[in-house]
């Protein structure tokens, strides 16, 4: 009497099996990021900028210091249809159709994903909204918890720039390992510092790509920045910096983020 029933003890013994499994310091360091992450304010923030501005070295960071969880569009599209979610399900019909996904798609595993216990305290929205009307359909869905966008960071970085950035990236395929003809170059150029073998660089780097990509980006994305910004919710940051004084400026931005 009093003790745990029948239907519940099953699920804990489970549970308790499941943490057995996990290294010591594993539990632990979870413990810590929970004990760190207790007096955290809620945020809800979008972080954008075009192709090649440092958003993909910067966006764990924001999510480590401010306890938030990432939610970026290939990713979710990526987890949904591995976990056979309803919506995932249907993303993956439409994708195996060879279709885009439509934004009502999307916005639904967004709504999915906000329910995760890691995003409780906030989130970092990346690559989304890539449009007005997605930014608007965003809006009411956050509205509709009671929520709402905090901030916008925006990462500046001038178009000339970017294309130097991006179009000296290679790769080595087999591997992943990164480099960049002027400031990671490989011992040997044009071969990795490991296997010696050739690197590659990818279609979305070459330069008549490069140059597309940011074209797009400017024409959808930008009125996203507009639409933000008559909110007074965009906040910019000069990404034509060192990665550490990035960081210093961001974290400038996001503690005034959500601040009346």
């Amino acid at each position: 009497p009093g003790g745990p029933t029948r239907m519940t003890r099953f699920p804990l013994l489970s549970m308790a099996a499941s943490l057995r499994a996990i290294p010591t310091r594993v539990i632990l360091e979870e413990i810590q990021r929970r004990v760190f992450c207790v007096d955290k304010e809620e945020k809800r923030v979008i972080l954008v900028g075009p192709p090649g501005c440092g958003k993909g070295t910067q966006a764990p960071k924001i999510v480590d210091n401010y306890c938030l969880c990432h939610l970026a569009t290939g990713d979710m599209l990526r987890a949904a249809v591995t976990s056979g979610s309803k919506m995932g399900k249907e993303a993956k019909k439409i994708m195996d159709a060879g279709k885009l996904v439509s934004d009502d798609v999307v916005v639904g595993i967004i709504k999915e994903n906000l329910d995760r216990e890691d995003c409780k305290i906030g989130v970092v929205f990346d690559g989304f909204p890539r449009t007005v009307k997605q930014a608007e359909m965003l809006d009411e869905v956050l509205k509709s918890r009671g929520e709402g966008i905090d901030g916008v960071i925006q990462m500046d970085v001038p178009d000339e720039l970017l294309h130097a950035r991006i179009t000296g990236r290679y790769i080595h395929k087999a591997s992943g390992r990164s480099y960049h003809t002027e400031f990671n170059p490989p011992k040997v150029a044009g071969k990795d510092d490991v296997t010696g073998e050739p690197l590659i660089q990818r279609s979305d780097d070459k330069p008549d790509n490069v140059a597309r990509r940011l074209a797009t980006f400017r024409e959808q994305t930008e009125p996203v920045i507009a639409y933000y910004a008559a909110q007074g919710k965009v906040v910019k940051v000069n990404a034509d910096q060192s990665i550490d004084a990035v960081w210093t400026d961001i974290t400038a931005s996001m503690d005034k983020v959500g601040r009346a």
